[in-house]
């Protein structure tokens, strides 16, 4: 899978570009079909605790399938992000497979 990551408004490491990496390519383990995917990652100065948000926008065939979240780490924000994305995987896949 192709996979890009942006920063927004800051450099990213690159031990966290490589966890990221690392991370999303373990979704195609659930759907081995997905032709690309974004990430972004970036910093939210409003809210004080929880200011790292990770979106993840994965295209498929016939769908594009996205996910938000945010945390007080970039780590823990890319764990949340990729359970909702496993499930929207999972979900897919059976849409597909029984049609």
């Amino acid at each position: 899978m192709k996979l890009q990551i942006n920063a927004v408004n800051f450099d990213a490491r690159t031990q966290l570009q490589d966890f990221v990496q690392q991370k999303v390519n373990k979704l195609e383990t659930f759907y081995d079909r997905i032709i690309e995917g974004e990430v972004f990652l970036k910093l939210d100065n409003n809210n004080q605790i929880a200011n790292k948000i990770v979106e993840i926008k994965l295209f498929v065939p016939g769908s594009t399938l996205f996910t938000k979240e945010e945390a007080d780490s970039f780590e823990t924000a890319t764990d949340k992000a990729l359970d909702s994305m496993t499930r929207q995987l999972k979900k897919y896949k059976d849409k597909i497979t029984t049609h």
